[in-house]
């Protein structure tokens, strides 16, 4: 059941992006919601932010451990608690999502723009809420004892 929300979120992530790629332009920006909302092509580099640009190799590094972490624990899935493999869910199918496009495109396609924040995507919300479920199982719940 898990791997399939893990091919969920990657196709999500893949086919949203896809689209933002095929029907836009890079830098060009639709209103959504005027002053709110936008959904703006950005061909991102770096990591989060845009930031340390010129690491790609370094960010595929880490990614790959990461999801090779991730994946370590997967295996144990059936002792953790649900929030840990949602959590985990989240997190390994986000990270493959922005990884496909480092591996393949150079750059990470973002397109979410609410002008407050920085640009982002599917993949982006998935890790941020994974991480989230992780780290409140963690330190809120713990993780049972075998």
């Amino acid at each position: 059941m898990y791997i399939l929300g893990i091919i969920a979120i990657f196709l999500l992530d893949f086919s949203t992006k896809y689209c933002v790629a095929k029907f836009m332009l890079p830098g060009a920006s639709h209103i959504v919601i005027k002053n709110f909302f936008y959904i703006t092509y950005i061909q991102n580099p770096g990591a989060a932010f845009g930031v340390l640009a010129a690491y790609r190799p370094v960010f595929v590094a880490v990614t790959c451990a990461l999801l090779a972490t991730a994946l370590f624990f997967y295996r144990k899935l059936r002792k953790l608690p649900p929030l840990m493999k949602t959590g985990l869910t989240l997190l390994i199918g986000g990270a493959a999502g922005n990884l496909a496009d480092r591996l393949t495109l150079g750059y990470v396609i973002d397109f979410f723009d609410f002008r407050f924040w920085p640009v982002f995507n599917i993949a982006d919300i998935a890790i941020v809420c994974g991480v989230f479920l992780i780290i409140y199982q963690l330190s809120i719940k713990g993780l049972p004892k075998d």
